[in-house]
């Protein structure tokens, strides 16, 4: 078997929007090198001045070079039957393939990390970048943060770590199927394989076990390895994977249960690497005001911070289908919720469906009786339900309930026990804080799975 250790020097952190300018390649068969490739590279990019700093290469140095697509054929034909080895060998390995596969050349190697290497046969370092574990075995680094010096660094390393492999570490890790390929240089590879396939939410922490990012799973075991088995070349992929030491997680019965906690989770952590849910509020809202003739009137807004809202919409066509039934449900005038334009006679008049407001025709305090009825409606009359589920074993099912419209709480409730009264569940679960996306998921769940759904009746003192 023949081993290929590389190593490269960028003008940035990821592919995507960087270039490569110098790349070293020593092949090795195990015990000596038989081959050996370097060059500088004109990447076509500016090489930052922090970079110049570090490598020593500047931008004269490599504006007569060759470019990556010159080298590529002679490049491709060095790699492609090799196993690929590198210290952090998914960020080199990133590189190459994308300009490789930039040049019409696709590289599949099986590969190896040295980082992950080290820490399977050395155990116990204080840190295994390259100057610490080469500091450690004696190995001398002649030109540091050039890709020939820590190439050839990486091979006398490398060189070791397969003389005191006892244990067979390098070969279960070039077994087909193996996540030690594909892992992130500091994430244990015991933490993952302890991962169950259960639904749950997990949590990738970094070097200090801060939490930087909260994910949901229906499976807990294939979500979280899917992080890691695509090497996107993107600066935002890169420097996720860069960040993440160690994984934990929390089980939950059904995948719904793991969507309401991670929502609740990245509200109360707010982890760095998640976005989306940190953007989430619903769009629209219905709100209510009085005229200057003394009318309360109805109507869909974009959601306001300082007002508060009658009920909230991600979409426009959802106010809208709601505030359609409240104006026939309650006898309002459609004009008056905005629902008709006001430069055209009331299409309801006419059809004699609405008593006249629009036309001042009927008292505002007799109109208005009406609306006040239907925002206490809107406030009070929304349904209380529970959806049940199984539970974590069988002697429990799992329960989420909301009253009166908004989400109460969740847990779990013993299958012994009847779901009949609102206030015997309450005992059993824990209160979660409510907000507008897990509202809208339970609700789409909960027309999707209506055998799941039991009702509550309140009391009329609560209704």
């Amino acid at each position: 078997m023949l081993y290929a250790v590389v190593d490269i020097e960028t003008t940035g952190g990821y592919a995507a929007a960087n270039g490569i300018i110098e790349i070293a390649v020593f092949i090795s068969d195990g015990l000596r090198v038989v081959d050996e490739f370097h060059t500088l590279v004109n990447p076509y990019y500016t090489i930052p001045r922090f970079i110049e700093s570090m490598t020593g290469i500047t931008n004269e140095m490599v504006e007569s070079e060759k470019d990556f697509k010159s080298i590529s054929d002679q490049l491709y034909e060095l790699l492609h039957d090799k196993v690929f080895v590198a210290h952090n060998v998914n960020f080199d390995y990133s590189f190459v393939k994308h300009h490789l596969q930039q040049a019409g050349h696709d590289l599949n190697c099986k590969k190896l990390c040295t980082i992950r290497l080290g820490r399977q046969i050395i155990p116990g370092l204080k840190g295994y970048g390259l100057a610490k574990i080469c500091n450690h075995l004696g190995i001398e680094i002649e030109e540091r943060h050039r890709a020939k010096g820590d190439a050839a660094a990486t091979v006398k390393l490398f060189h070791h770590l397969l003389q005191n492999d006892t244990n067979g570490h390098v070969q279960a890790m070039l077994k087909s199927g193996s996540k030690e390929q594909f892992l992130p240089p500091n994430v244990p590879a015991a933490e993952i394989k302890k991962l169950p396939s259960n639904p749950g939410v997990y949590y990738f922490h970094d070097k200090k076990g801060k939490v930087i990012y909260v994910g949901k799973a229906k499976n807990l075991k294939k979500r979280v390895n899917s992080h890691f088995s695509n090497n996107k070349p993107n600066r935002q992929k890169q420097e996720f994977l860069k960040k993440i030491y160690h994984i934990s997680y929390r089980l939950t019965a059904t995948e719904l249960m793991a969507f309401i906690l991670e929502s609740t989770e990245i509200k109360k952590i707010w982890p760095e690497q998640n976005r989306s849910q940190k953007r989430f509020e619903q769009a629209y809202g219905m709100y209510y005001f009085e005229d200057n003739n003394g009318y309360l009137r109805l109507c869909i807004e974009k959601k306001r911070k300082n007002l508060k809202a009658l009920y909230t919409f991600n979409l426009l066509a959802e106010g809208y289908s709601l505030l359609r039934k409240v104006v026939t449900g309650f006898d309002l005038c459609p004009k008056l919720c905005f629902l008709q334009s006001s430069n055209i006679k009331c299409q309801s008049l006419l059809e004699k469906k609405c008593k006249g407001a629009c036309e001042q025709l009927e008292p505002p305090k007799k109109y208005n009786k009406r609306v006040l009825q239907c925002i206490a409606h809107l406030e009070t009359g929304l349904p209380s339900f529970a959806l049940v589920d199984d539970g974590l074993d069988k002697d429990e099912q799992s329960c989420i309930l909301v009253e009166k419209g908004k989400f109460y709480g969740m847990g779990y409730v013993p299958s012994d026990a009847g779901i009949h009264q609102l206030e015997d569940v309450k005992n059993y679960l824990t209160p979660y804080i409510e907000n507008d996306y897990i509202r809208g998921i339970i609700f789409k769940y909960a027309e999707r799975f209506p055998y799941k759904k039991v009702n509550f009746d309140l009391p009329k003192s609560a209704s």
